[in-house]
């Protein structure tokens, strides 16, 4: 008898956190996989908050489409895309199966956004758009549909997130999802008006040195932009990203359309803003919409 040929080596094992059917070589042209099928340590944490971050966008996405009426699939939007890490993923983990829909990531580095439309066509997802605008830029942009169901921006610095929020409103977005980084602007306003405030209100030791107000002026921030989504017509929810231990930027906001505009949240709005001296802030970034009901 013959003897069989050996068997070739069996092909490396993929980590345990890659999902069943998921894009290896998404992973791998994200740098998120080695060459071998590995994960390291910085990949696996960004790994670990872009999925986690998956798991609510899968929820929402799951909810508008048993919603949607018409032809057409769902739209989504993903600012400050970087290497569009969490537009890939959801188009390889959500889209991809439903043969419909749309993602389109927009970035400022064309570099960047021209690799993303490279290795979009390599993998055959023909319907993701990669556009070099700026967050602001897209809201006027004829590259982009007149409304869109989802808006996210993930770790958008400074004021990426309000700009965001801007898009949303303006797109009669569905549901936004925002995980805010950097955050200067209030910071910069409560220092502008530090000697009007010491004198004011004892409440102005708590960005009296310069480590607190940027704490502060990043708290607030998001208080302020939690109240302005309220007033617009949305339902906010606020909870962690991820452990504290993958990510200091962890506060994940997820706003849905209800149409219920709160009237509490305007007068807490403005009070807030005027409690802390920054005022001119309802010029530029919370424009209140008007009488709610």
């Amino acid at each position: 008898m013959k003897k069989k040929p050996a068997a070739g080596p069996a092909a490396p094992a993929l980590a345990p956190e890659i999902r069943a059917g998921q894009s290896v070589e998404l992973l791998k042209e994200l740098h998120i996989l080695t060459r071998e099928g590995k994960l390291n340590q910085d990949s696996r944490r960004k790994l670990k908050q872009v999925y986690h971050l998956f798991q609510f966008i899968e929820k929402i996405l799951q909810e508008l489409q048993e919603s949607k009426t018409g032809e057409g699939g769902l739209t989504l939007a993903d600012h400050g895309a970087g290497k569009s890490y969490l537009g890939f993923i959801i188009y390889d983990l959500y889209f991809k199966a439903l043969k419909a829909g749309h993602i389109y990531g927009i970035e400022t580095r064309p570099e960047l956004v021209q690799k993303s439309r490279e290795l979009a066509a390599r993998l055959g997802f023909d319907r993701m758009s990669f556009l070099n605008l700026s967050v602001a830029d897209a809201t006027q942009s004829g590259e982009l549909p007149a409304r869109i169901d989802v808006v996210t921006a993930l770790h958008a610095c400074d004021t990426a997130t309000d700009d965001a929020i801007a898009f949303g409103l303006s797109k009669h977005a569905k549901v936004m999802v925002l995980v805010p980084c950097c955050q200067a602007e209030v910071a910069r306003t409560l220092n502008a008006g530090k000697a009007l405030s010491l004198n004011r209100t004892p409440l102005a030791e708590l960005w009296r040195h310069p480590l607190h107000t940027r704490e502060m002026g990043s708290q607030i921030t998001n208080v302020l932009r939690c109240l302005y989504l309220e007033a617009s017509g949305y339902q906010v929810t606020v909870t962690e990203l991820v452990g504290w231990e993958h990510s200091l930027k962890n506060e994940l906001i997820i706003a849905k359309y209800t149409g219920q505009k709160k009237r509490s949240a305007v007068e807490r709005l403005r009070a807030i803003l005027e409690q802390f001296g920054i005022e001119s802030l309802l010029e530029t970034r919370f424009k209140l919409p008007d009488s709610p009901g």
